[in-house]
């Protein structure tokens, strides 16, 4: 569709997601959280598919919300409701989600980009990009997470430093305070992220699941819940998947592992 905010392509076991309102630095609007809500759906899906990459186009990945649309969210408090129930979901559907996600930050990265790229399972910057919170900027506070995922992600201090500041900064300090996983530069991002997702591909489908969800739900609540559930997680699969055995067979072998589809 023409007026699609964003592009969704699939080919090798991955899925591509592309922002594609560069004119307006790709903000995240009710009608394209409502696109990426489907996109997620398509992509969960999809037996085929072992991960999915986000992305923008322009100098943004996501410079964040629209500030002018939410004057009339503001003014209809069931509808503004609705979008951030919307957004809520989105994020959760990402972290629950059997596949990796994977941020390619392309530039800008704002408020609710920043969201966005912290519900995702790696980040890799552009050492060019420009990363950071903005909400106090305009008055705003963050209503799709941010105020829980950042400071899970770098500590409170940092967290509060860019939420209370506004501050930008580049891809390479974000790997320094480990808001992202890996920077490199611009011209090399593509290549990076298509590299990194091919080595995904290489190991046990469901072992990478099992490790999202661990790391995941464990941090969702109490460390001693995190650490009963991984006792019994991992019980579990070893002791009923394939692939654990497998990767075990392969070592004693001295082969690579041929783990299931």
């Amino acid at each position: 569709m023409t007026d699609s905010r964003i592009a969704y392509e699939s080919a090798g076991g991955r899925a591509t997601v592309t922002f594609r309102q560069p004119e307006r630095m790709n903000p995240l609007d009710w009608a394209t959280v409502k696109e990426l809500r489907q996109a997620v759906a398509t992509a969960d899906a999809d037996p085929a598919l072992r991960a999915v990459v986000i992305t923008g186009s322009g100098r943004a990945f996501s410079a964040g919300g629209d500030l002018e649309g939410y004057l009339t969210l503001y003014r209809d408090p069931d509808r503004f409701r609705g979008f951030l129930e919307d957004f809520f979901q989105l994020l959760d559907a990402i972290e629950r989600s059997r596949l990796v996600y994977v941020a390619a930050i392309n530039g800008f990265c704002v408020a609710g980009g920043l969201e966005l790229m912290l519900a995702c399972d790696l980040a890799i910057a552009a050492r060019e990009a420009k990363i950071g919170d903005g909400h106090l900027n305009f008055g705003q506070l963050p209503g799709a997470g941010g105020s829980q995922r950042l400071p899970r992600a770098i500590g409170v201090q940092r967290a509060k430093h860019l939420m209370l500041t506004g501050r930008l900064i580049d891809g390479l300090e974000a790997e320094r305070i480990g808001l992202v996983a890996e920077a490199v530069p611009l011209a090399d991002l593509v290549t990076h992220v298509d590299a990194l997702v091919a080595g995904l591909m290489e190991r046990s489908r469901a072992g990478v699941a099992g490790m999202k969800h661990l790391v995941n739900e464990g941090m969702r609540g109490a460390v001693g819940e995190g650490l009963r559930m991984e006792v019994d997680f991992v019980h579990r699969y070893a002791t009923t998947h394939p692939d654990a055995t497998e990767g075990l067979v392969a070592f004693q072998e001295k082969r690579r592992p041929r783990f299931g589809a």
